[in-house]
Order: structure tokens, then C-alpha cells, then sequence
């Protein structure tokens, strides 16, 4: 029988896409936190022990991933900053390979867009 992901399954294969990018990119691992709406979900250190915290948003496709709310973002700066961190955002989207709309399911391919995480140095103010 095929069981449909449930909202923290799909939180967890997002995290596993991003925290093997992370990891591809030379990034070492301080905490990861892989609870829905606790943010940052990862806390990494780079080569030049710049410390980042990363952001990782699952959508359903076909919303956009690389939208966030940039107030509520702003906010989170602020406290990456206090903390001597950087914040990076990575959204994911997933969808059903064979028909949109319908739930991403273990254990079967599905559609995947992901483009990275994106370094969040602008400062809005």
C-alpha cells in the first residue's frame, strides 16, 4: 500500500538533501535540528570557522521554493548577527513525479527542485 509522506517525512528528506549538499560543500556540522518550525535547522562552521546558520523550507511543487517572508527573515538575521553568524535559506520543493497535486510517497520517485542554499547578506534597513 503506498503511504503518502507526512508534513515531518517530508521536513526530513528536505534536510537530507540539504545537509548532504552542505556537506559536498566542504561545510563542517555544530548542530543540526531537524524539528518542524524550530529554526535554524543546521549550525555550520566553514574552513575559515565562519559560522552559519541554515534555513531549510520543504514546499510542494508547484510553489516556489526559493519564496520566504522576508519581516520574519529579517528578524532571524538579527539574531545570526548578535550570534557572529551568517543565515542561509534553502528552499526544496517536492512534488509527485506522475501527477500534480498529489502527495510525494515513500518510497517512489519524486520531482525535486532545489537549487542551493542561498547566502542571505543584504541587509534590508
Amino acid at each position: 500500500m503506498r503511504k503518502p509522506l507526512s508534513t515531518q517525512e517530508l521536513h526530513n528528506l528536505a534536510m537530507n538533501i540539504v545537509g548532504k549538499d552542505l556537506e559536498a560543500q566542504g561545510y563542517e556540522f555544530v548542530a543540526i535540528n531537524s524539528q518542524l518550525k524550530r529554526n535554524p535547522q543546521y549550525v555550520c562552521i566553514d574552513k575559515n570557522a565562519q559560522y552559519y546558520f541554515v534555513i531549510v523550507k520543504v514546499v510542494l511543487l508547484p510553489e516556489d521554493p526559493e519564496k520566504y517572508d522576508v519581516v520574519w527573515m529579517e528578524t532571524f538575521r538579527e539574531h545570526a548577527r548578535n550570534n557572529n553568524a551568517k543565515v542561509m535559506y534553502a528552499g526544496v520543493g517536492l512534488g509527485n513525479k506522475d501527477n500534480e497535486g498529489s502527495p510525494v510517497y515513500l518510497d517512489e520517485p519524486y520531482l525535486l527542485n532545489y537549487t542551493g542554499p542561498q547566502l542571505l547578506d543584504v541587509d534590508l534597513y
